[in-house]
């Protein structure tokens, strides 16, 4: 037989679209011809491919004219995940392999130059891909736990080239790999409880774990901004089978380890120093970025203003949207990114402002200028921006300890699973059903109105207090809103007053 067809899979975002590698031998003068829109790793595969087969006493056809394609042609190829299927094209081509052996069988791996096979990085979307075909996988031996992963799937790990061979022509069989170790629990570390007054500052982090909603803390110096933000992934409820996939797919595309974190709701903390490329995605490589590495978990970021304004910009649209799509000349990505933003500062730049401790010594320039790093629209999607105060001696020094976070997450649960009988989170509410699960009454609608037109709140901040209100009355346990959750759920809206006072 002188054309092979292998299946194989490419790395597109979080997908892994099947890319047939087509194999043909004619006379001809000699040569390896590679086509199919290859990037530079996917061209060398040539002379590593050559090299492990030569170096593992298997034939290359030196004396035959080959022709590789890699379909399809419009598809980007990357990275060294297709010398596996090249080599095993190559060998069924040569007649050196049974094609029949390869008919239920995909697979992926970059060879060394002694016919080791080296691990690839995106392995699980290729599992999660292959099990949706029903098909077996093999992959070589490092990234065997990683497919593994994917459930339901015949992973078949290898160590060498060699090894894959005797398993197609029936000599030795590959055994199939179940995971080494069972996946370690979801562990929380830092608990609720640990955290010593800020008692409106823990209602607003069980409001926002309830609803979904996005949060602000503003304060001085010291006052346990970080440390309550921390507390959040543990109040949320676990992660679905589903859902954990998913956060383990993206971390697997960023070549990051999947076993430590398995389960767990993810918490990303970026420095105020990374650039718009690290935070949203992006580069002539599109990759995910800080927010779809939260996707499912709790974007933390703290001393907000100091981010650059533009970079603060563009995590706008997947605030709403819940992924970002990112588009270059030659390729596009779309990636998850329904995280949860937590966000802390400063309400001057030396910190003090409004501290009864301490004087602030910034002018008032200064503190318009740091104030004003952070626009309208951006805070307009931040529901709850609440003020943690300085803390008395007696609170810091005090052994009471509060609710802890099975407590807490104990009432989010609840209030979820009446926001699951809506159909989505309060946060993601559609207007229209927003509007009809709120039903306010009359009087309550007139008063709603007359402080909107008080606090110069926008049409987005009017939905933004509704939803806030209705996931306070989900807490409560309450069939809708009334006047005294509208009320809460302005007061956690007055950032101007909680930052320009003084």
């Amino acid at each position: 037989m002188t054309l092979a067809i292998i299946s194989s899979r490419a790395s597109l975002g979080l997908e892994a679209p099947e890319v047939q590698v087509e194999v043909h031998l004619a006379n001809g003068l000699p040569g390896l011809t590679l086509v199919g829109l290859p990037e530079t790793a996917v061209k060398e595969s040539r002379e590593r491919v050559r090299s492990a087969l030569v170096n593992s006493n298997l034939e290359f056809p030196n004396t035959r004219r080959i022709t590789l394609n890699l379909a399809p042609a419009d598809l980007p190829k990357e990275g060294g995940r297709f010398d596996l299927p090249i080599a095993l094209g190559i060998l069924v081509a040569s007649g050196q392999v049974p094609a029949e052996s390869l008919h239920d069988l995909e697979c992926v791996g970059e060879l060394a130059l002694d016919g080791r096979l080296r691990p690839v990085p995106g392995v699980l979307p290729v599992a999660l891909a292959t099990r949706a075909r029903g098909r077996k996988l093999i992959v070589p031996s490092a990234n065997a736990d990683e497919a593994a992963l994917a459930g339901g799937l015949e992973v078949l790990p290898a160590d060498h080239l060699l090894e894959v061979v005797a398993h197609l022509v029936k000599q030795t069989a590959l055994t199939p790999h179940r995971l080494s170790t069972p996946l370690p629990p979801a562990v929380i570390s830092a608990d609720l409880s640990e955290v010593r007054g800020q008692h409106q500052a823990r209602r607003a982090l069980e409001v926002a774990a309830a609803g979904g909603h996005n949060l602000l803390f503003a304060g001085p110096p010291g006052t346990g901004k970080t440390m309550l933000a921390s507390r959040l992934p543990g109040i949320l409820p676990a992660l679905s089978e589903d859902e954990a996939l998913e956060v383990a797919s993206i971390r697997s595309v960023c070549g990051l380890g999947l076993r430590d974190q398995w389960g767990q709701r993810p918490f990303r903390a970026p420095h105020h120093t990374a650039s718009a490329v690290a935070l949203v995605g992006g580069g002539s490589r599109p990759r995910p970025g800080e927010i779809s590495l939260a996707h499912h978990g709790v974007l933390f970021l703290d001393e907000l203003p100091e981010f650059s304004r533009h970079v603060l910009e563009v995590m706008r649209e997947p605030m709403e949207s819940g992924q970002i799509h990112i588009a270059r000349a030659s390729q596009q990505r779309t990636y998850p990114a329904g995280f949860q933003l937590v966000a802390a500062m400063n309400p001057c730049p030396c910190g003090y402002l409004g501290d009864p401790r301490r004087a602030c010594h910034c002018t008032a320039t200064q503190i318009q200028r740091y104030q004003g790093r952070l626009s309208g629209p951006l805070l307009d999607r931040i529901d709850l921006q609440v003020e943690v105060p300085a803390l008395a001696p007696e609170q810091l020094t005090s052994q009471e300890t509060g609710e802890d976070s099975a407590t807490v997450r104990e009432r989010v649960m609840a209030a979820r699973a009446r926001q699951a009988e809506r159909g989505a989170l309060n946060t993601h509410l559609p207007g229209r059903e927003l509007e009809a699960a709120c039903a306010l009454e009359a009087a309550d609608r007139a008063w709603l109105a007359t402080v909107l037109e008080r606090l110069s709140l926008s049409a987005r901040a009017y939905h933004r207090v509704l939803r806030v209100a209705l996931t306070l009355a989900d807490l409560a346990g309450e069939p809708r809103p009334g006047r005294a959750e509208l009320m809460e759920a302005i007061g956690f809206r007055q950032l101007d007053r909680l930052l320009k006072r003084g």
